[in-house]
């Protein structure tokens, strides 16, 4: 028999008010419904050619833009532009509107600015908190999120704060440690808050608890989950609605969970024991929940289920066909891909998960992926443009940048408006990958 792992909890089935909102909003025909239908993600921008928060749309690292170029030339996309001046850091970009938004450390501080989608240039900068953190590995990694005219950042030491989104004003700021008693990681916080309707949900970690829900219009704390105190580690949030009930999953160094999104009561909880650093974003998809981690652990995956008012997450299998480090994957059709530390660029079937194919490829990295391509960005700068298929590893072409820092470039490609963004330290580089 298999084991379960759950926890007795009455939760509700009533439809919140973002979900209300984005039923009117969305047709039923719409892509992203048919690459993860049970993931809607607060009240965020509609446009296929946004990418307002960390890992895109659904933070499932997949763009439902299409009309993009098939096959790269021989020394690449064409190169937009370039820009040095978003500091030090391993932000990734979120694009918006005509704006880019991003973080970094200058000298005097760690500074969230905004940019010109069109040129790069800078709009405004404005400091949330002090530079610093991990001597080798400086400045801020969470990308800020845009819901509305506000945007919620975290630094790398924890720092969560809201700007007006026009002119970048600080509106209110909190920290994780010394507001609430959060328990900061070996390498800093790296996690980039959820925003979700009204709240605005990270993962302070701690015997206080370990998940906690803010007010997004002033920075007070809705709840706190306090059934979980595993410390944190790198992971972000996601939302989902399973059997009725809108729930926020998170993944620590001991378990993997799900909370009630009204009242931050635990719903399941089932332990998964990491190692080191525990970086990767978890994915929900046809009711399990799948998470990877480097260092030995591999993937584990949980089939969610309520029955009798009751939640429970049951194991269905776990392995090391995927042991991602920081790239984690992405969910295209019936496959995972990802790079696993052990085996190289890895199709695995999502329901089984047995290894499709592997390929040492571009070696490894973070992946993105969009109008049926995976964009596979190595950590040493080199970006691969791969087929989505289990028929095998089927590379498009490849390019390197034509300058790099002398960090990891650990940020994912990210993809909006017909453009590749690739952020490395203080460079950041935009790519014409459009077919049109």
């Amino acid at each position: 028999m298999e084991k379960q792992f759950s926890v007795n909890r009455g939760a509700s089935t009533k439809q919140t008010p973002a979900l209300s909102h984005l039923i009117k909003l969305f047709p039923i025909g719409l892509a992203f419904h048919l690459v993860c239908p049970s993931v809607i993600l607060g009240q965020m921008s509609t446009r296929v050619g946004d990418w307002p928060q960390w890992r895109g749309l659904n933070r499932d690292g997949v763009s439902q833009e299409t009309g993009l170029i098939k096959t790269w030339p021989a020394k690449g996309p064409q190169l937009a532009w370039s820009t040095r001046e978003v500091g030090i850091g391993y932000t990734g970009p979120a694009v918006v509107g005509d704006r880019i938004y991003t973080s970094g450390d200058w000298a005097d501080g760690c500074y969230v600015l905004a940019l010109e989608r069109a040129s790069g240039k800078l709009v405004w900068k404005s400091k949330i908190g002090k530079p610093g953190g991990n001597s080798t590995y400086p400045g801020p990694r969470a990308t800020p999120t845009i819901d509305g005219d506000r945007l919620i950042a975290m630094n790398q030491h924890g720092d969560v704060v809201c700007l007006e989104l026009k002119e970048g004003k600080v509106l209110w700021s909190k920290n994780l440690e010394t507001d609430f008693g959060g328990a900061r990681p070996m390498w800093h916080f790296g996690e980039a808050p959820l925003v979700d309707g009204d709240q605005v949900i990270c993962t302070p970690g701690g015997e206080q608890g370990t998940l906690l829900s803010l007010n997004k219009a002033t920075g007070e704390v809705r709840w706190r989950c306090k059934e979980v105190t595993s410390p944190c580690a790198y992971a972000s949030v996601v939302a989902a609605d399973i059997a009725g009930t809108r729930q926020y999953m998170q993944l620590t160094v001991q378990n993997v969970f799900g909370v009630d999104a009204q009242s931050g009561a635990l719903l399941w909880n089932a332990p998964r024991v990491g190692q080191r650093a525990i970086v990767p974003t978890p994915l929900y998809a046809d009711q399990m929940v799948y998470v990877t981690s480097g260092y030995g652990v591999g993937c584990h995956a949980f089939k969610i289920e309520k029955k009798d008012e009751k939640f429970t997450a049951t194991p269905v299998y776990a392995g090391k066909a995927i042991a991602s480090h920081h790239g984690g994957v992405v969910k295209v059709g019936a496959h995972l891909y990802g790079y696993s530390d052990a085996g190289g660029w890895t199709c695995q079937d999502f329901k089984t998960g047995q290894i499709v194919w592997q390929d040492r490829g571009v070696g490894k990295g973070s992946i993105t992926y969009a109008d049926g391509l995976l964009y596979c960005r190595c950590e040493d700068g080199p970006v691969a443009l791969v087929e989505a298929t289990p028929a095998g590893y089927q590379e498009r072409g490849r390019f390197s940048q034509p300058e790099r820092s002398n960090k990891k470039a650990w940020p994912h490609p990210v993809i909006a408006g017909g453009r590749l963004y690739l952020r490395d330290q203080s460079l950041l580089l935009a790519y014409d990958i459009s077919a049109n």
